[in-house]
């Protein structure tokens, strides 16, 4: 894990920054209505299921009714920027889409393109759709690794990748700047 007690938000520091400016937004844990697709990689689907299961887990808590959540699995994480693409230009009209799976370090250099290129393709399709996108996929140099940030508890990733999506759709729901 990178984050420490140093580099968490302090949560009383938005009382000072929201009276510092004219427009404040902060996105709540608040998925109420909200439509979300998640995009799983069936390749390290052990992974992906444990990703998924606290992916759900958090998205039901925050309010997400379990008729407005989609999943659709794909080969592997290559793919998984098409399947958001596809998510994305619904006409059901999703308000955030997941993409969650695991990359895990091997002996060759596939590794690389493969968690190279389904970051990029998750940036491209959240970019050029509007839709907020979220890359809750591990990329580690162990399975070790990847058991770690997919634990039982509340460091997996999976509810992290639920958390954000919730913040990002509302945000961009309620900004000013955003169209």
């Amino acid at each position: 894990m990178t984050s420490s007690d140093e580099t968490v938000l302090d949560p009383t520091a938005h009382g000072e920054f929201r009276s510092r400016v004219g427009v404040y937004l902060d996105g709540p844990h608040d998925g109420t209505g909200m439509r979300i697709g998640i995009a799983c990689g069936r390749f390290n689907g052990g992974i992906s299921t444990r990703l998924l299961t606290h992916c759900l887990d958090a998205l039901q808590e925050a309010g997400v009714a379990s008729e407005d959540i989609a999943v659709a699995w794909a080969p592997g994480a290559f793919e998984l920027p098409l399947l958001a693409r596809a998510f994305a230009l619904s006409p059901e009209r999703y308000d955030a889409v997941i993409t969650l799976g695991a990359v895990i370090r091997g002996d060759t250099g596939h590794y690389e393109v493969v968690a190279g290129e389904c970051a990029r393709g998750v940036q491209d399709v959240q970019l050029s759709t509007g839709v907020p996108v979220v890359f809750g996929v591990l990329t580690t140099n162990t399975v070790e690794q990847a058991l770690e940030r997919s634990r039982n508890d509340a460091t997996n990733k999976g509810r992290e990748s639920a958390e954000t999506a919730i913040a990002m759709a509302h945000l961009l729901s309620h900004a000013p700047f955003a169209s």
